[in-house]
């Protein structure tokens, strides 16, 4: 039987302030980050990544007015430490890999130098 990667959902806020949440699939929940300034396009520029409590499911496909997905697809956990987890998003537009990294009380979140191929 083949293995069904978890999915994630990355949603744009608009209110209050504009921001995304990355939200990845686990143990039946979606885990979820709060990230002001969206995911990071290089890997030079580290953003806050805020933890906020999980959701349910059906937020994988949830929009209203002042919420919609920006990237939805599936995500791959490649390594995790208590201090960082590395996975790859496979979205709409392609695979990005990160790295989530618990600094202190919070989280940055890191594009990797080393992307996917093709």
């Amino acid at each position: 039987m083949a293995r069904v990667d978890p999915a994630f959902v990355l949603h744009h806020h608009r209110r209050p302030r504009p921001h995304f949440d990355l939200r990845l699939e686990e143990n039946g929940v979606l885990r979820s980050w709060a990230v002001p300034r969206g995911l990071p396009d290089s890997p030079r520029d580290n953003r806050l990544a805020i933890e906020v409590p999980d959701h349910d499911l059906d937020h994988l496909t949830y929009e209203d007015a002042d919420k919609s997905i920006a990237d939805i697809g599936t995500w791959e956990e490649h390594d995790r430490t208590d201090r960082r987890m590395l996975f790859t998003l496979h979205g709409r537009t392609g695979r990005r890999r990160y790295a989530l990294i618990r600094t202190g009380e919070g989280w940055l979140l890191h594009l990797t130098k080393e992307q996917p191929s093709g």
